[in-house]
């Protein structure tokens, strides 16, 4: 893709996360500064502000791009939607329904998706272990605990936390945005270990395209059905499990506001299909809150 899109005159706002203590709030503050810094290379004139509700009434005209972590996404989206500022970033329905694991594995399953099996860990049942204890609603696998056995600890017996199954497989991740899906990449996680925020981003482990065709089709389609399934109307990263002992495709997680920088996951699968950055950028950036057909 040319330099074309680049749009002369328009004032391009990165929203970034406003400080707290918070390992989020770093990781994405850096997210979001080297995204501008990609658009001011590309010919945007860029402002860096962080998301205040209470200034939104003053933010400079133009097209908004919202790079804040998922929580914060959450009160963005609403906020700005009150105010009747359009953005680019994913809607706020869209993130209620992808930030609440328990409802999304429930609309997933009744479609057709695999997923682990997944109950409210108020109301745990009989579940063979290992089992995957986790926060119902967050992000960045904060939280979560695999269970070798006993019962789920009394201070997260409650529908704020979900129980699930343990998939044993391979991780794999896609790229998402506009009907558009990236090529599966494969998380090499030590054998039995959880993707947990550790692992994501302190013990980061190598990922590599997925090699097996069939597999990796299948990966797309199921991505795809889950994006219009979800409303997905930005961009999303989604991960999966395969077990490949009885050809079992779970989804995990699907993220409606992933980290979409040049280093992430997101950026590689897309690349590895074949879409330069400055197409990436371009899709990032163009539209505010368009909702999938």
């Amino acid at each position: 893709m040319n330099a074309a899109w680049i749009v002369d005159d328009v004032n391009l706002t990165v929203l970034h996360e406003p400080w707290r203590f918070h390992p989020l709030a770093w990781i994405h503050r850096i997210e979001a500064r080297s995204i501008a810094t990609e658009l001011e290379r590309a010919g945007h004139a860029v402002t860096f502000i962080p998301f205040r509700e209470s200034r939104i009434a003053s933010l400079p005209p133009g097209p908004l791009l919202l790079r804040v972590s998922d929580s914060v996404m959450l009160l963005a989206t609403r906020a700005l939607s009150r105010a009747a500022r359009s953005f680019s970033g994913p809607t706020a329905g869209v993130m209620e329904l992808c930030y609440d694991k328990y409802e999304a594995c429930c609309l997933a399953m009744a479609h057709g998706i695999a997923c682990p099996a997944t109950v409210l860990a108020g109301k745990p049942g009989v579940m063979p272990f290992p089992l995957v204890l986790k926060p119902r609603h967050g992000s960045d696998s904060i939280g979560i605990k695999l269970l070798h056995s006993g019962a789920v600890p009394a201070r997260f017996q409650n529908d704020l936390h979900i129980v699930q199954e343990y998939v044993h497989g391979m991780e794999l991740t896609i790229g998402v945005i506009r009907e558009k899906t990236g090529l599966p990449l494969r998380i090499l996680l030590p054998e039995g270990k959880p993707y947990t925020f550790i692992r994501k981003y302190l013990l980061t482990p190598r990922r590599e395209v997925l090699t097996d065709e069939a597999l990796a089709r299948r990966v797309r389609d199921t991505a795809l059905q889950i994006a219009h399934l979800f409303r997905i109307n930005w961009a999303a990263r989604i991960d999966f499990i395969y077990d490949p002992r009885r050809e079992r495709l779970c989804l995990l997680e699907c993220d409606a506001a992933p980290l979409v920088g040049p280093a992430s996951a997101f950026a590689a699968s897309l690349a590895a299909a074949g879409m330069p950055r400055k197409e990436q950028l371009q899709l990032l950036i163009d539209g505010a809150g368009r909702t999938m057909p």
